[in-house]
């Protein structure tokens, strides 16, 4: 067999005969995220709520706890990262931008000197305001583009499901990140979007043969032709996500707390990218 054909394009295992259980389980998915939204929120950083990061070396005999105790006064959130060896140091947001300034200033003095600072970030609230709106935009816009686009090239039942299978991933990633309460920034919002582009473009590849076939067998029955398609197209997809997966799982190893929030939403998304291909997109096309 073809190293390459992971699945032979002769297969024929009967996707659509789970679309049902397969909406199930997505909807559970879907209204779960939507709870866990609604109920317990995102752990929004600094991006968007505004405030202080910093990311610190640390020195012989500093702990974390020995850090929250000297910087009390200003409340920090302090954890250990990157194999212990660096320290973030994060202060909410203010309603006042100078006092931003002015408690960046005052942790440095209680710092002291000899401190080597490896990254400091600092967020007013208007900007961190301005910068959700801008996400929100980013999203709603994208989605938008991917759907009319969707519908120029196919139709307007494909556009449909694409738009159902991008809103199902984009939801459920959400909610990923409330799960493991992973912090949600512009990188988030980056890997979310880089979900969208990965789940759509495995959806143009299966609706491509799905066409093809419609053309090529006009008396088989619709539900069989999906399967058909999904078939042939099934080792590209295996492969495709496979190949991605080992990629993503180097940024996740590699890429340190700075890629956290892209390198496992995409991880997440690959997964359930390839799965709303499959079994959220193409059975839209059968109702």
């Amino acid at each position: 067999m073809n190293l390459m054909q992971l699945v032979p394009i002769t297969a024929k295992f009967k996707f659509l005969k789970y679309k049902l259980l397969a909406r199930v389980i997505s909807s559970l998915l879907v209204v779960g995220s939507i709870g866990l939204i609604v109920f317990k929120g995102l752990n929004f950083g600094i991006d968007f709520t505004g405030g202080i990061a910093v990311e610190i070396v640390k020195t012989e005999g500093m702990t974390v706890s020995s850090l929250r105790q000297q910087l009390d006064s200003l409340n920090p959130e302090v954890q250990s990262i990157g194999e212990g060896k660096t320290v973030s140091i994060r202060l909410q947001g203010s309603p006042d931008e100078e006092e931003e300034m002015a408690r960046l200033k005052e942790m440095k003095v209680i710092l002291g000197e000899g401190i080597e600072y490896r990254s400091v970030d600092v967020v007013g609230p208007k900007v961190g305001g301005e910068l959700i709106e801008r996400g929100v935009y980013a999203l709603f816009f994208a989605l938008l583009a991917i759907a009319f686009y969707i519908w120029i090239r196919f139709d307007t039942i494909f556009a449909l499901g694409a738009l159902v299978a991008l809103l199902h991933d984009v939801i459920i990633t959400i909610g990923f990140f409330v799960l493991i309460n992973l912090e949600f920034n512009l990188t988030a919002v980056a890997a979310i979007l880089t979900i969208a582009g990965y789940s759509v473009n495995d959806t143009v590849v299966v609706y491509d043969r799905v066409r093809e076939n419609m053309r090529k067998f006009r008396k088989k029955e619709f539900k069989d032709l999906l399967d058909l398609s999904l078939n042939e197209t099934f080792s590209r997809t295996i492969l495709t996500s496979l190949t991605t997966f080992l990629a993503v799982i180097a940024l996740v190893v590699f890429g340190g707390n700075v890629l956290a929030s892209f390198s496992y939403a995409l991880l997440f998304g690959v997964i359930v990218g390839t799965y709303s291909s499959v079994y959220i997109a193409v059975p839209m096309l059968r109702q």
